[in-house]
């Protein structure tokens, strides 16, 4: 029996650990990376080294793979339309992918589906920040972005004045103004959707985020009500099938003080906010992922405890992280460490570790404590 061969354009944490979910599947995996050091060409056996913004380097990577899906959203939407048009299977599609890749398409597409988000508009100058502040009852700060290009707090700035808006129009690039959400935390509800419409829903989670950087996630949200649980699985769902996405869709939400939910941003691929899924649900976001892109039915999202806490591991100034196992696998067998293969940078994602329980004070200690002992912030 052929098995098919799925090929992820991005040689990141993301590939690897789909990678690591397509290997009980039987799934063949097929990455094209930018080095040989990329987090996932250590450990997938078929690696292609090149450009992803290259066609040629795109198709001929294509014709080894029974579908393509990604790492990330930066493949240019147009080299994608091409490959469509030669018959490769894309998943998500390029009509789907740019809503994540182009914040004011995203916005314009939510706002005609009347999908709840932070007022906005697209801005031509410092001025234009100004008249934008002027028109909502919020005022300054705003919150600017690129329109593309912007991952991990990366090209989005928080401006009090019409003097700091200056910094984001030198990218060249189009800025989307937003009003800065007055939010008690922010919220991410993850579903995947295949081809032929199945879909499921994962619990809705809290994220919390330091420097634009995803630090922990708790699943599910404590002490979100039912209700608004329920509406934020709603509204991820109409939207992975309105934008008609096959694979993970991950909607970041605020939840404001007036306890209403707003769209912050959309990801399609597997997300920071679902990688407590490896361990703490039915079937991880990565397997989802691929089964939805192979059109396979999709697999159970429930989670198997009542709690699952995921601290990201960011370097810092400890470089041997591995030295740290001992103290933090003796002081808790049930506690699961995910590296990323890369070098230790600080402030930079070079893994996870994630505990379940019953006790959410306990789980969310348990997982605290050894992130900050592998990354050298305490030693006891």
């Amino acid at each position: 029996m052929t098995f098919p061969v799925v090929g992820m354009i991005g040689g990141g944490q993301l590939a690897r650990m789909a990678h690591q979910a397509a290997i009980p599947l039987g799934v063949r995996f097929r990455l094209l990376a930018d080095t040989p050091q990329d987090s996932a060409s250590l450990v997938v056996n078929d690696v292609v080294l090149g450009d992803y913004r290259d066609l040629d380097t795109l198709r001929r990577f294509a014709a080894g793979c029974d579908v393509i899906t990604f790492d990330h959203e930066h493949v240019p939407t147009e080299h994608l339309r091409a490959l469509e048009a030669e018959g490769v299977a894309v998943r998500p599609g390029p009509d789907a992918l740019v809503f994540a890749q182009d914040k004011g398409l995203m916005r314009a597409r939510l706002d005609a589906l009347g999908v709840p988000c932070p007022r906005h508009r697209l801005v031509s100058d410092p001025a234009d920040v100004a008249a934008f502040a002027a028109e909502g009852p919020e005022g300054w700060p705003v919150v600017l972005k690129t329109t593309r290009g912007g991952y991990d707090g990366k090209g989005v700035w928080v401006v009090a004045s019409e003097a700091e808006a200056a910094e984001p129009f030198r990218a060249g690039v189009p800025v989307l103004a937003e009003e800065k959400v007055d939010f008690v935390r922010e919220l991410a509800a993850d579903v995947v959707r295949s081809p032929h419409g199945q879909a499921v829903a994962y619990p809705v989670v809290e994220s919390v985020q330091k420097d634009g950087i995803c630090h922990e996630v708790i699943a599910p949200a404590p002490g979100l009500s039912a209700e608004l649980a329920a509406e934020a699985q709603a509204m991820a769902l109409r939207v992975a099938g309105e934008l008609d996405i096959t694979g993970h869709l991950a909607v970041e939400l605020f939840q404001t003080r007036d306890g209403r939910i707003l769209v912050n941003e959309l990801a399609m691929r597997p997300h920071n906010s679902g990688h407590w899924s490896i361990d703490g649900a039915v079937t991880s976001q990565f397997e989802n992922h691929l089964r939805a892109v192979l059109d396979l039915p999709l697999g159970d999202p429930r989670p198997r405890a009542r709690w699952t806490v995921m601290v990201n591991v960011l370097g810092g100034d400890y470089p041997d992280m591995y030295s740290a196992y001992l103290h933090c696998m003796a002081r808790d067998p049930g506690l699961r460490v995910h590296m990323y293969g890369k070098d230790v940078k600080p402030g930079r994602k070079v893994g996870h570790v994630t505990v379940f329980g019953d006790d959410l004070d306990d789980v969310r200690e348990r997982a605290r404590h050894a992130a900050a002992y592998l990354r050298g912030d305490i030693t006891e």
